[in-house]
């Protein structure tokens, strides 16, 4: 059995934390009619991958600055009445990406009541 240390691989995971905008999202009378600010977090699980590049080109890694659009893409593109079909269909959208094997993402509402923030995560894929 070889070893991530003496193999020169290890397990990849892309992470973006505290990503906020603003998405059409909720079915109450005031989300209906004016976006609400979210925040997301995702994490991207690549596998087993070296713990070098095979070179300095970002062509050959998962480019994070089209992750990151992506993830705002999905959830600005129609009014979604819930959250849990909101996550739904961003996690799919994220698995679908080229070498990824695995997708947490948590979206959270930060305004929905005073005293709280409301988030719902889903793991799915390989972790």
């Amino acid at each position: 059995m070889t070893t991530h240390a003496t193999s020169g691989t290890g397990q990849q995971v892309l992470a973006l934390t505290g990503l906020r905008f603003d998405a059409n999202l909720g079915i109450l009378k005031h989300e209906k009619e004016a976006p609400q600010p979210i925040r997301v977090d995702a994490e991207l699980h690549l596998g087993e991958q070296p713990l070098s590049p095979r070179d300095d080109d970002i062509l050959h890694v998962l480019d994070y600055r089209k992750v990151r659009q992506i993830i705002i893409d999905e959830c600005t593109a129609e009014h979604v009445n819930l959250l849990e079909s909101l996550i739904g269909k961003l996690a799919q959208r994220l698995l679908q990406l080229p070498g990824v094997i695995g997708a947490r993402v948590k979206i959270t509402k930060l305004e929905i009541f005073d005293d709280c923030e409301v988030a719902i995560r889903v793991e799915t894929g390989q972790w």
